[in-house]
């Protein structure tokens, strides 16, 4: 049996995601960030705006309006998932875990529920946990969720990372396909002695907030920009030619490139260097943002809403950062049902 023939294959049913209402565009960017202008946003990052949650907005209201949305185009109710996932790394507390939060919302009271804390490389890690957990029970179904709010961490002093960053939620409903449909393979690779280039150094128990923490604005976002850069050409594209050499496939048969949104610039000279020019690459970063946890669930959602996928392309997923962290996956698109962003 080949690997695009899987016995009891697994993948994707339907996908949703919301962004919140608020549009921020680079225009009021500038004038809350020094030393920027509009054309520099967008020449650097490919951004023309984002979007910021309303103050009574946190992780777990963005989630449930993604999350409910998937289940609206799979045609289930909460009460039909087994299992639920939440990236994060902006969840509403530290305790509980904003799954619980979500599935309390969303009345999934029969749901497994649990965070994973992997940043923009979450979601395909939370697709990989799902598809193991549907490998042991083949009639369970699980919502994978992304969600982030970096709106309520961003330094506006810094311009490297406060243009970038904005605040939505995606989901996944994942539970058996047919045959020659599916998740192929995944991968997850750790970098953690990388693990300073992307963090929020204060608020857990190494450093737990204090009044010397917030005079350090330790709360904050902090990226080194260029290393991280550097990070995901050195190690990205050798995760993405393993998977796919695993999976008997090469870059030229990827039909449809679906990568973490980091920076249009960024996820350019990564097409390049993983030969994928060929494959069609979703980016909507140029009016969500970088969205973290959220922003492969959002592109997927897109592209399948508006019609790009069709079953049978062969779709590579692929996240990276903060971890550091890479995960990869690779399917034959299966659904048919289509979410919506609002």
């Amino acid at each position: 049996m080949t690997a695009d023939t899987p016995s009891g294959a697994i993948g994707i049913l339907a996908t949703g995601s919301y962004l919140p209402a608020r549009v921020v565009t680079n225009a009021d960017i500038v004038r809350m960030v020094p030393g920027t202008s509009e054309e520099w946003i967008e020449r650097k990052t490919k951004i023309v705006s984002r979007r910021y949650a309303a103050p009574d907005e946190a992780a777990s209201d963005l989630a449930v309006h993604a999350a409910r949305t998937a289940l609206d185009a799979a045609g289930l109710d909460a009460a039909d998932v087994d299992y639920l996932i939440v990236s994060t790394t902006t969840g509403d507390a530290p305790i509980p875990a904003t799954a619980t939060l979500v599935q309390h919302a969303l009345g999934a009271h029969r749901a497994g529920c649990f965070d994973v804390n992997i940043a923009c490389s979450g979601f395909v890690t939370a697709l990989a946990l799902a598809r193991a957990l549907i490998a042991l029970r083949p009639a369970a179904r699980a919502l994978v969720v992304g969600t982030d709010v970096y709106s309520r961490f961003i330094d506006f002093d810094d311009r490297a990372t406060s243009v970038l960053f904005g605040d939505g939620a995606g989901a996944a409903v994942v539970a058996a396909v047919d045959d020659g449909s599916g998740f192929l393979d995944l991968d997850m690779v750790g970098g953690g002695a990388a693990h300073e280039l992307i963090e929020i150094p204060a608020g857990g128990s190494r450093l737990p907030a204090s009044a010397a923490t917030l005079a350090d604005r330790g709360h904050v976002l902090r990226m080194r920009g260029r290393e991280v850069r550097d990070y995901v050409m050195d190690h990205v594209p050798g995760v993405i030619d393993a998977l796919l050499e695993r999976c008997d496939h090469k870059a030229a048969d990827v039909d449809h490139f679906v990568p973490h949104q980091a920076n249009g610039m960024m996820v350019g000279e990564l097409v390049d260097a993983c030969g994928l020019t060929g494959a069609a690459t979703h980016l909507p970063l140029d009016h969500s943002g970088n969205t973290g946890s959220a922003s492969i669930a959002i592109a997927l959602d897109e592209a399948n809403r508006s019609g790009a996928l069709r079953p049978g392309d062969l779709v590579l997923l692929a996240g990276f950062g903060a971890g550091m962290a890479v995960a990869a996956g690779l399917l034959r698109w299966s659904a048919s049902t289509t979410g919506s962003a609002a």
